[in-house]
């Protein structure tokens, strides 16, 4: 199934039923008085988090999305129905806003989280809500209130722990399949991610995280280039961030210390909130070098680099070094307070 992450649609709640204008007539009753029941209200639609969906392409084609009108109240003291809400299910992690002026109208953090999308329209009162000593037979009554309708954007934000960042072929996906069952597609070529994966890293029985491998950034993604800037915002949850980079390029002319300082000023460019997120640095396929200059390679790369924060050295391929990364992960994910965001159903 296509991964799609964003969407646009149109809700119209319902319309309120009017209320009704009546006489209460019978048989030896010459005085029955106003009995103009109140109408019903109109349908809301509402959104409903579900942990089960895992995309927005429902909303890709069903973009208008109407509930219908309430009852008008009838005679007899008899209120119109009310209609039946719509409920729309979505994954969790979506960010529903206002198309027109931009507002946050919800963000489905939990599963089972429910927000209202567009209220309907209140019933109209019917006569007899206007009877008193001195007005025996009114005869108003007001019509239903309208629906609210509202074009909205959907943006689904994966809930993740850990976020993967790097250039294309830096060992993104090999890594994520090296720590957890999530099988991306690995090939040696650019670009062999095409839509975020998740996987579930198990340290213990008990104690697991979530990380989210997104496709490579490039040099100029915050304007549009490649791939990769199209899914950053699936890392603006993530509580830690980890810099992938290809410590042994096939290609000689590739500097991977002016990649690695690309991939910050992408960042920096794109958000200045996913830029100040901790993150660490992690030099891969150190299977590929020489085992005698491995180490003195990687010391080399994090003094050229200028970088103080945790490095690590791995082999994804073999899995070298991921073991301890993931016992390192889970240690700082668990030093952290745990955020209403960033709970994540495992």
């Amino acid at each position: 199934m296509k991964f799609i992450d964003e969407a646009k649609i149109e809700v119209s709640a319902g319309k309120g039923g009017n209320g009704a204008v009546s006489f209460r007539r019978e048989k030896f009753i010459p005085r029955g008085g106003p009995d103009g029941g109140d109408g019903g209200r109109g349908g809301s639609i509402r959104a409903i988090a579900d942990r089960n969906i895992n995309t927005l392409v429902d909303y890709r084609f069903a973009r208008l999305h109407r509930a219908k009108n309430g009852e008008s109240g009838r005679g007899a003291q008899c209120n119109g129905a009310g209609a039946d809400d719509i409920q729309l299910r979505m994954p969790v992690g979506t960010v529903i806003t206002d198309l027109d002026t931009g507002e946050l109208i919800a963000d489905l953090s939990r599963h089972g989280q429910v927000a209202t999308l567009a209220q309907g329209g209140r019933g109209g009162m019917g006569n007899i809500n206007f009877k008193s000593s001195t007005n025996r037979a009114p005869r108003q009554a007001t019509p239903g209130e309208p629906g609210e309708n509202r074009k909205l954007r959907l943006e689904l934000k994966v809930l993740a722990d850990v976020g993967l960042l790097g250039m294309p072929n830096a060992g993104k996906s090999t890594f994520i399949r090296a720590v957890s069952s999530a099988k991306p597609k690995v090939a040696d070529y650019p670009f062999t991610t095409l839509h975020p994966h998740l996987g579930v890293v198990r340290v213990d029985t008990d104690r697991s995280f979530v990380i989210a491998d997104i496709p490579g950034l490039i040099e100029g993604a915050a304007e549009g280039a490649g791939l990769g800037h199209q899914f950053l915002r699936h890392l603006a949850r993530t509580r830690l961030l980890l810099h992938i980079v290809d410590l042994a390029p096939t290609d000689p002319d590739v500097d991977p210390v002016k990649d690695a300082r690309a991939i910050v000023a992408e960042l920096k460019k794109y958000d200045q909130g996913l830029y100040d997120k901790p993150r660490w640095l992690v030099l891969n396929k150190m299977d590929m070098l020489n085992d005698g200059k491995s180490e003195v390679t990687a010391k080399k790369f994090v003094k050229a680099l200028r970088w103080k924060g945790p490095s690590f050295t791995i082999s994804a391929l073999t899995g070298t070094g991921c073991r301890e990364l993931s016992f390192a992960i889970m240690k700082h994910l668990d030093s952290l307070p745990r955020t209403q965001d960033s709970d994540v159903e495992q």
